[in-house]
Order: C-alpha cells, then structure tokens, then sequence
C-alpha cells in the first residue's frame, strides 16, 4: 500500500500505480469526500462515458393495481 504526504498547501501526489490503475488524468476533476473518517476521492467521468452501462438491465417492475390509475 502507498502513502502519500500532505504538503503545506494541503496538497497532495496520487502514486503512480494508483494513477494508472484508475486511469487519473491530468487535470482531471474529483469529488472529495469526508465517510467514517477517511477521505475519499472520486473521479468525475463525462455522462458519456456511461453510455450503455446499464445495458441488459431489467426495467420491468410490478405494480399494484392501484398504481397503474
């Protein structure tokens, strides 16, 4: 597992595996989040990256009778 340090700047060097791993770009944008006390970075993808991602996916539901008026 790596480390990384954070700078005065509260910056911070995604290592190299990491990077490649997730395919980070650079100046790519991430959305930073605080969960349980550990910080996590998300990538965030152009909506057409998921396109057919769903695909197969089964959008039938059941519905109640009373729904359906």
């Amino acid at each position: 597992m790596d480390s990384v340090t954070v700078s005065p700047k509260f910056q911070v060097v995604i290592p190299q595996k990491v990077r490649q791993a997730l395919h980070v770009k650079p100046g790519q944008k991430m959305r930073a989040l605080a969960y349980d006390n550990q910080l996590i970075f998300i990538p965030i993808r152009p909506i057409r990256e998921s396109r057919g991602s769903l695909k197969g996916i089964d959008t039938t539901i059941e519905r109640d009778e009373e729904d359906r008026v």
